[in-house]
């Protein structure tokens, strides 16, 4: 079962990859196939603590995962972005020369700013001015005032739309029947007791 890894870093912030991993989670109940979401971290230190002040063991470090098991990396917001993560970034280069996604919410975004990586890309970032600071950057032509962008292998996304960013990671990874994504999505943007409903039905001919 291949991953979607999480990039486990200091001041993540929870809200912004929380809405993934319960998609991932759901994915596995609901749809044809499924994968684990694996944490990484840049190297073997014991705990994370993130935004929210939880206290998290990675399960593995960014050295030691196999680029050919990997279906897609998130890459979540944190307070560290303007400098640092070169592992990270590195692996990020390698998987898109591979044609292997990845996902940016909120300050992410600026790493990839800076390493060039949107120049000529369609994103979107929390603002354009977060992106203007970065040394590499010259795309600021192909920012986009989107809940998401999604250009070949890069999906990116505000801060503040985490539900849609997630969904367009779901759909990217083709990990629930489309009826089933929205159905989700409208349950996590509306909290309609009809889409539960709907959600509660496709499990239950899941387990059928």
């Amino acid at each position: 079962m291949k991953a979607v890894v999480l990039y486990t870093t200091a001041t993540m912030a929870d809200a912004e990859y929380g809405p993934v991993v319960d998609g991932v989670a759901l994915g596995g109940r609901l749809g044809p196939g499924g994968y684990r979401v694996v944490t990484a971290s840049d190297g073997p230190q014991d705990l994370v603590t993130t935004l929210g002040g939880l206290r998290l063991r990675p399960e593995t470090t960014l050295a030691e995962l196999d680029p050919d098991e990997i279906a897609l990396l998130v890459l979540p917001g944190a307070a560290t972005w303007h400098r640092g993560h070169q592992a990270v970034l590195g692996l990020v280069q390698q998987l898109l020369e591979r044609g292997t996604p990845v996902a940016a919410i909120g300050a992410a975004a600026l790493g990839l700013a800076r390493t060039g990586l949107l120049n000529e890309r369609r994103h979107t970032a929390d603002t354009p001015q977060l992106l203007a600071g970065a040394h590499a950057y010259t795309g600021a032509d192909h920012w986009e005032p989107a809940r998401t962008v999604e250009d070949g292998d890069v999906i990116t996304a505000p801060g503040s739309a985490p539900v849609a960013f997630a969904r367009a990671v779901l759909a990217r990874l083709h990990l629930l029947p489309p009826s089933a994504l929205e159905a989700w999505y409208g349950l996590h943007t509306t909290g309609d007791r009809e889409f539960r409903d709907r959600l509660t039905a496709f499990e239950q001919q899941r387990s059928t």
